[in-house]
Order: structure tokens, then C-alpha cells, then sequence
């Protein structure tokens, strides 16, 4: 099928909306067949592998399948700034970040744009395009969807939100989300295998899964490593995030309108040792900040 094809009955996600983007129509994601992104620039806020020195080429895209109620880019993804652009603009940005020194070309939030980024990665490849194409997604991706990326992603690296799917649907709007996530990581898997780096520690293939620790949430957290140990072990690296901050609407959930308690991080780390996890990261304090969060002012759009 060709690819643009998948707009007119979209079912990109899993939330199967089965939409004609292409008549304008929106579902879910408020999003038709136009690409609209907020920011194109070197980022060095990801995990070490991701971001090396130079920085992540990282493009963030606008509006999103997710709503959760803490969402640090809410601005974007739940408000709709970003500016469109075609998919031949969308290839020269990938060339442009990669002049400006990227180690790699780093998807925000890319799901529902999935037919169009491998239009213009097929375009930029053309051109010269050589950087890992890594795919930064919540988990929530149409398995179909990901089978379409086989060959154009090098890096993955989807979140593991929750595993009790009282919190995916109370947070994010998100029924059946562990199922889902467990399917499309085993199918992520499958394509890039196990991690491989350069020599100046950037991954060139692989999958990396991040979990948010969110506050209250230390036994969730736990099975949600214990469930990516026991299923795919040190074939994959887990990413253990600290830097929840209460925004957006957090205010509305008294139990995580706060800051997480660093007692609690500590023993998930701990946990993770535990069980045997080897391939991980981990964050220091101090990263629970808007400071960390990048301006959506169309940089590089």
C-alpha cells in the first residue's frame, strides 16, 4: 500500500479512529494530512547514547494520540502551536540538522505523522541523508504502524508509561496500553536488535524504553521494569526518568501535583539492580525543572 494511503482510513495508532485525513477530517490527534512540527534543533537533553556531544537533531512534532494530564509539552501537543510544512521541506530540515552537526535525526512524538516522515526520509536519503533515524514515541503506535517503519528507524526509543491500566486511562486517556506497548517493542526489537554504538558512544541501532516514574506510582513502576527485564532482558536499555514535573493539568490530581520524592526513585533504582538490569540510565536531581523544557518558538522550522 502506499504509504500516504494509510491517511485515508487512519489507523496510525491504536486508537483506530478510521478517519480520511486526507478530506481534513481530524480524529483523536487533531491532526489532517498536514505536517506540523514546533522546533528542529540540536537538543542535548536525551539520554547520553542519544544526544553525544554535538546534540540530538531533534524535530518535535505538533499535536499528539496521547492527553496525559501532566504533560510537559502540553503546548504542542494538547494546544496545537506548531506551523505546517510539506514533506520536502520536512527532508531539508533532516539535511539541515545534520549540517548543523546532529548525531542523529531524533522523531518527537511522531505517530501520527508516520506516512510522511518516510516519504521525506526516503527524499533526505536521496540527498545524502547518512544519521540514525531514531523514533521517539508513547507507546501507543498501530503494531501495522511500526511494521511500516522497518528499515527507516535505527533507534526506537518508546516509552513504558504504566502497567495497570487504571493509570493509562485516568492519566493519559490510553485504555490497553501495556499490551500494546509490549507488542510494539518486541516488534521494534525484531527490526534493529540488540544495541550497537560508534566509537564515540552514539547508538546506531537499538531500542531504548523510558519509563516516567510519576509520584505515588512506586509499585506500577516496578512491574513496569520487571515486565521489560523479564521479557527482553538485556536486549534492550531502560531509560528510569526522574524528571517528572506537575504541569498542565496536574493541578486536578491532588496525588501527582507534586514533585517526585527521591526515596522513592532511589528504591526503583535499587529494584532494577535487583532483578539484574545492566542496561540502563538513570537521572540525578535537579532535572524536575522547566528549564529543561525547550522553547516551541519554530526553530528550524
Amino acid at each position: 500500500m502506499d504509504n500516504m494511503n494509510l491517511l485515508k482510513n487512519c489507523n496510525l495508532c491504536i486508537r483506530n479512529c478510521n478517519i480520511d485525513r486526507t478530506a481534513g477530517k481530524i480524529g483523536f490527534c487533531r491532526s489532517t494530512d498536514e505536517i506540523v512540527i514546533a522546533r528542529a534543533a540540536l537538543h542535548q537533553w536525551e539520554e547520553p547514547c542519544i544526544s553525544g556531544k554535538n546534540g540530538s537533531g531533534t524535530v518535535f512534532f505538533s499535536n499528539c494520540n496521547f492527553r496525559c494530564v501532566f504533560c510537559q509539552n502540553h503546548e504542542i501537543s494538547q494546544e496545537g502551536t506548531g506551523r505546517s510544512v510539506s514533506i520536502e521541506r520536512l527532508s531539508e530540515i533532516f539535511l539541515e540538522l545534520k549540517s548543523k552537526g546532529a548525531h542523529n535525526i531524533n522523531l518527537v512524538t511522531p505517530t501520527h505523522f508516520v506516512p510522511q516522515i518516510i516519504e521525506a526520509i526516503k527524499i533526505a536519503r536521496s540527498k545524502g541523508l547518512d544519521l540514525p533515524i531514531v523514533y521517539n514515541t508513547n507507546g501507543y503506535d498501530s503494531i501495522y504502524t511500526i511494521k511500516q517503519l522497518d528499515g527507516f528507524v535505527d533507534v526506537y526509543l518508546p516509552d513504558f508509561k504504566y502497567f495497570d491500566d487504571k493509570y493509562s486511562t485516568k492519566y493519559s486517556s490510553a485504555p490497553n496500553y501495556k499490551e500494546n506497548v509490549l507488542k510494539i517493542i518486541g516488534e521494534m526489537l525484531k527490526q534493529v536488535g540488540t544495541p550497537q554504538f560508534d566509537d564515540n558512544g552514539i547508538m546506531l541501532k537499538g531500542v531504548i524504553v523510558r519509563h516516567l516514574m510519576l509520584p505515588g506510582l512506586l509499585f506500577d513502576s516496578k512491574k513496569v521494569i520487571d515486565t521489560l527485564y523479564k521479557n527482553f532482558s538485556d536486549s534492550i536499555f531502560i531509560s528510569i526518568m526522574n524528571q517528572y514535573t506537575p504541569l498542565n493539568k496536574a493541578c486536578n490530581y491532588p496525588e501527582i501535583n507534586k514533585t517526585l520524592n527521591p526515596k522513592h526513585y532511589d528504591s526503583l533504582i535499587d529494584y532494577a539492580l535487583s532483578i539484574g538490569v545492566k542496561n540502563g540510565f538513570i537521572q540525578d536531581e535537579g532535572t524536575s525543572d522547566t528549564n529543561f523544557i525547550p522553547p516551541f518558538n519554530y526553530e528550524g522550522v
